[in-house]
């Protein structure tokens, strides 16, 4: 017995240094930043807003990778099989990370726990619009419009089991209206048939929304948080209309890698993440794209996550979306 545990502790120690060995040479090489989706979108934007200072403050470049495809999934699950070495991780998002695996059996990871969290970073709301000429003015009459005519109104997202579809579905189930699903391939076409008047109502990221809202093109009808953004003061919250008290949804972002990062390596990035949030250019960065920034820890993340999923999950099961 004494030679197993003397077996055992020897073991643990040469584990202990070799782990803080890693952690002080890591990194040694650039390190590779997943996102799950192609250049231009809000994963991207808040993955090279971050990339270069995170780079800088490692002492190695941290290299972008665009994997765009199935709602993120390619992406995540290329980190899931990597190396759990601290060289790829991933800029993740709700959709991907939690929601996939509730819509689509044939995503076999599972966020929760084939992912590290590192690093929360903050939300981005979504926004409810409609076309021009919709002869609701407000959420409230608008939430009576539908009332009056069930199953006759439409509301775009950028596809079936996309934050902004499951933000569709909550506004749905709060409002207690019947309003019919129009699932798009990407923003860019749902916004042109929402501005000619195709189709009647969109979710949108208010990042993308912004500029349409601010030139009269679409009438916003309110942003999909507890609160107004900072960045369109005047857009009210759909949480501010009595029918819609419960509707609090944004589309997040979060540091991660592969399940067993080292936990030197995750430190180490955690703490460096928390300075590159809070310069001013990159906050300012941010902001000016609606992202509210909210750093958090990994314990911190991973609770959230753990939240967010439950959430997800209610909605998902009360509204039957499956892709």
């Amino acid at each position: 017995m004494k030679t197993i545990l003397r077996a055992a502790a020897a073991a643990l120690c040469l584990a202990t240094g070799a782990s803080g060995a890693f952690a002080g040479t890591w990194p040694a090489k650039p390190i590779t930043l997943v996102v799950g989706y192609t250049a231009g979108g809000s994963v991207d934007l808040v993955a090279r807003t971050i990339a270069p200072e995170l780079g800088k403050r490692l002492g190695q470049s941290v290299v972008i990778e665009n994997l765009g495809g199935a709602g993120g999934t390619i992406g995540a699950s290329k980190v899931v099989k990597a190396e759990a070495d601290g060289y790829t991780l991933l800029m993740g998002s709700g959709s991907e990370v939690s929601i996939a695996r509730l819509t689509n059996a044939a995503v076999r990871y599972d966020g929760e726990k084939d992912l590290a969290p590192v690093t929360f970073v903050g939300t981005q709301p979504m926004v409810l619009v409609g076309k021009p000429g919709l002869p609701a003015k407000n959420a409230a009459e608008l939430i009576a419009l539908a009332k009056a005519q069930p199953g006759k109104l439409a509301y775009a997202s950028s596809g079936v089991g996309t934050p902004l579809n499951l933000a569709g579905e909550l506004i749905k189930q709060q409002g207690n209206v019947n309003i019919t699903h129009v699932p798009y391939k990407g923003a860019s076409a749902m916004a042109t048939d929402l501005l000619g008047g195709q189709i009647d109502l969109a979710v949108m990221v208010l990042s993308s929304a912004l500029p349409h809202i601010q030139a009269g093109r679409v009438q916003a009808y309110g942003v999909t948080g507890a609160r107004r953004a900072a960045v369109a003061p005047n857009v009210p919250a759909l949480a501010e209309t009595p029918a819609l008290k419960g509707v609090d949804m944004g589309v997040w972002f979060g540091l991660m890698g592969p399940a067993n990062l080292p936990r030197p390596v995750v430190d180490r990035l955690n703490t460096e993440m928390q300075a590159v949030l809070a310069l001013p250019d990159v906050k300012k960065k941010l902001a000016e794209a609606g992202v509210e920034v909210t750093p958090g820890n990994p314990s911190q993340f991973g609770s959230f996550i753990k939240r967010e999923t439950g959430r997800y999950r209610t909605i998902v099961q009360a509204a039957g979306i499956r892709e």
